[in-house]
């Protein structure tokens, strides 16, 4: 496995502890200033700020998420994962959880040496808990 694919595989890794832990500002630091996210019948969030908004709608839930990744294509400073994500959004409060899974396709590029994701788009569709 190349130090790219590794350093790719991380900053999913990444991802989802800090999306756990609640630790936006490190999720923050993983994406783009300027991406994109993709997600069946919304409009597209866009940037950073865009993510941090829609963060703070659902700071009174624990997430807890998983993925099983596809593939994983390098093309110089470019490149796309594919992976299988899960995904448990639990109220706080005690209400019923949602999970939600399918399939996303990132595309990453390198910025000043890291990996960040510029795109995403996800078909993660509701699913029986």
């Amino acid at each position: 496995m190349s130090p790219d694919e590794n350093a790719i595989r991380e900053l999913i890794d990444t991802w989802l502890r800090a999306s756990k832990a609640g630790d936006s500002e490190v999720v923050l630091s993983l994406m783009a200033e300027d991406v994109v996210f993709l997600q069946p019948g919304q409009p597209p969030m866009r940037g950073r700020a865009g993510f941090a908004a829609a963060q703070k709608a659902i700071s009174d839930v624990d997430i807890d998420a998983s993925s099983e990744i596809q593939e994983i294509r390098i093309l110089g400073d470019w490149a796309y994962c594919w992976n299988r994500l899960t995904v448990v959004v639990s109220p706080r409060n005690g209400g019923a959880s949602i999970k939600r899974a399918g399939d996303v396709l990132s595309l990453l590029q390198k910025q000043s040496g890291r990996w960040v994701i510029v795109r995403d788009a996800n078909m993660l569709s509701r699913t029986e808990s």
